[in-house]
């Protein structure tokens, strides 16, 4: 985004809404980051409610672009409202979309995460994402879009100093083109398959005289995407205090605690992982 912002919009308009002026990861402010490129922000709308009319009555000849960012890590509900990238394309600047998670197309379980291919198609110029995050692969930004502004951002002196090595290549091209990745299986996991699996693992654990109990449990996306998203899920329920044993374990496990007990959510953890986990559950009984 970075890159956009410098090789497109230096001393220049980006028009972004208020409602996605966010802050990231480690304390980074978006307007922080657009104005460190030399770009000028021209903030619309109100926190709650941007309308294409906002944008289209900001938008003049010093107008580089319009930005629209996806809060991938948090979500404003009740009386809201934001035009589509569809809507913004019309008023006939380019548009720049900022999906954040990396999702590339659509996915059944995540129907309001944006994707590129939906944004691209309604007219993005760009489409800007992370390469891990929902994508799974390796921490790493992506450019998606016009054949012409792709190239123009790639000569741009910016692009040598930002570039990834060739192991971050290989791990994105893996990523693209190999067997899936833990992100995408834990999302497609099927919820009577993690009921099966905390079934059988508890009563494995409950003969050996283990305290635990196979419970229904409502699994957060998390990770920098589908922000308030849940998914329905399996978990081991164990004693409060098998949490930090576990977690400070020789083979480390991170559980949540809830209702006083720790819960070993079962859609976190491949399946190949479940007698290491019932190893890890086995060792704090020892102790």
């Amino acid at each position: 985004l970075v890159l956009a912002a410098t090789a497109l919009a230096a001393g220049r308009d980006i028009v972004v809404s208020r409602g996605e002026m966010v802050e990231i990861g480690d304390g980074f402010r978006l307007p922080d980051l657009l104005v460190s490129a030399g770009a000028r922000l021209r903030e619309v709308g109100t926190t709650n409610r941007t309308t294409a009319a906002d944008y289209a009555e900001a938008v003049g000849p010093g107008t580089a672009f319009l930005l629209k960012v996806h809060p991938s890590n948090f979500r404003i509900t009740g009386f809201t409202a934001a035009p589509d990238v569809g809507e913004l394309a019309s008023l006939g600047v380019p548009v720049v979309v900022d999906i954040g998670s990396g999702l590339l197309a659509p996915h059944p379980l995540l129907p309001e995460e944006p994707d590129a291919r939906t944004q691209l198609t309604a007219g993005a110029a760009l489409v800007t994402a992370s390469g891990d995050k929902l994508l799974g692969g390796p921490q790493c930004g992506l450019l998606l879009g016009r054949e012409e502004l792709v190239g123009a951002l790639s000569r741009h002196p910016l692009a040598r100093a930002l570039r990834v090595d060739k192991l971050t290549l290989a791990a994105l091209e893996a990523t693209l083109t190999g067997p899936g990745t833990p992100t995408g299986e834990a999302l497609d996991a099927a919820p009577e398959g993690l009921t099966r699996r905390a079934e059988r693992l508890a009563a494995l654990l409950d003969a050996e005289g283990v305290d635990v109990r196979a419970v229904p449990s409502e699994a957060t996306v998390g990770g920098g995407g589908a922000p308030g998203v849940t998914l329905p899920s399996a978990a081991l329920s164990l004693p409060e205090r098998y949490a930090e044993v576990l977690r400070t374990g020789t083979d480390p496990v991170v559980g949540r605690l809830e209702s006083g007990r720790c819960l070993l959510d079962l859609r976190a953890v491949p399946p190949a992982d479940d007698e290491r986990l019932a190893d890890a559950v086995r060792s704090v009984g020892r102790r």
